[in-house]
């Protein structure tokens, strides 16, 4: 049963990731956004959006996988403290 939740939060933290950057294609969603929220647009690439207009935008994709990388290794850390390895 862990193993089931685990596969879910990652699957979860992936489409989170995918939809965050540049690489989203899909339209699931009205035009109006998720949840009526406007700033969930269909289109994805919301690091894109955020930082449009200012000197960061050339490094969006730097950005995005610092950021990816800093977020996976906190969850390995939570996941290695709630399943300790067996003695």
């Amino acid at each position: 049963m862990k193993r089931i939740v685990w596969l879910v939060v990652v699957a979860l933290v992936t489409a989170i990731f995918f939809y965050l950057s540049r690489f989203w294609t899909l339209s699931l969603w009205p035009r109006s956004g998720l949840f009526g929220i406007e700033e969930l647009r269909p289109q994805g690439s919301l690091l894109g959006q955020w930082v449009r207009g200012t000197d960061f935008a050339p490094f969006e994709l730097l950005m995005w996988a610092i950021g990816v990388f800093l977020i996976l290794t906190v969850l390995q850390k939570l996941y290695d403290r709630l399943n300790p390895p067996p003695e």
